[in-house]
């Protein structure tokens, strides 16, 4: 794992020089696919911004966020904090909403994209890029995440790892075991639903079917169910994770007069 982390903070540093600013900004949650960008970051010796956002947080989730962010703080001086309370500003926009009646999905979906509104505004104020957090499994195999929310940012660390690799690593760099035994979710509902709650599938399950290239025939029907899953996620979010569709104009119609 040293080697997987030489390469990541390597890469970091690469990015930050070929961006010509100074740093990184990463959201911090309280889960660990944060908590790891944002160690790879501080480890990379670049200045690292490191913002928690409540936002009609769990608590469980904000202390353990707002611990790991002092804990990185205290062992790296290239590191910063900053607390954003969006819960007011969310409830704001709710209620300017409220004609159209949101659905729970759309509110949730708007959590994320107030966040990555922040990220923005604070990292070009202080001059960095915005850092992605989210694995391989989220952004590649079935796109769990916010479309122009926690999927806009500038670069992705750890989008290569897939969410074992990601426990791997946070291991090796000693995260805390609150954020390592804690389950998986992205924070965005007022029930706490769990990211297994919203998949249905865990993310286990998930790397085999990612990687599941055999017959279909030969599964157990435990296994086909769990294929089954996986493929509906991924067709259902797969315009998050390909290119915006561009209507090409042919070049004959645009010289006609």
């Amino acid at each position: 794992m040293n080697k997987v982390t030489e390469h990541i903070t390597k890469w970091l540093n690469g990015w930050a020089d070929k961006s010509g600013l100074d740093g990184f900004v990463v959201g911090v949650s309280g889960g660990i696919d944060s908590a790891l960008a944002s160690k790879l970051c501080a480890l990379s010796g670049r200045t690292s911004v490191l913002i928690s956002m409540p936002l009609h947080q769990a608590p469980d989730q904000l202390a353990r966020a707002r611990a790991h962010i002092e804990a990185l703080c205290e062992q790296h001086k290239n590191c910063s904090s900053v607390e954003i309370d969006l819960t007011e500003a969310f409830d704001t926009l709710h209620g300017a909403l409220k004609s159209e009646q949101p659905s729970d999905l759309a509110l949730a979906n708007t959590r994320a994209r107030l966040r990555m509104t922040t990220l923005y505004a604070i990292a070009q104020t202080r001059r960095c890029l915005v850092v992605g957090t989210g694995n391989r499994v989220e952004d590649f195999g079935v796109g769990f995440f916010t479309k122009y929310g926690d999927g806009g940012v500038d670069i992705s660390p750890i989008a290569d790892l897939m969410k074992s690799h990601v426990y791997r690593l946070a291991r090796h760099l000693k995260v805390a075991e609150a954020i390592l035994d804690a389950d998986p979710t992205d924070g965005l509902w007022d029930d706490g639903r769990t990211d297994l709650d919203q998949m249905q599938v865990s993310y286990a399950e998930l790397e085999w079917a990612m990687q599941h290239h055999g017959d279909a025939a030969d599964l157990t029907e435990k296994q086909r169910g769990i294929l089954s899953r996986y493929n509906k996620l991924r067709r259902a979010n797969l315009h998050k994770m390909e290119p915006v569709p561009i209507c090409k104009v042919p070049q004959e119609l645009l010289h006609v007069e």
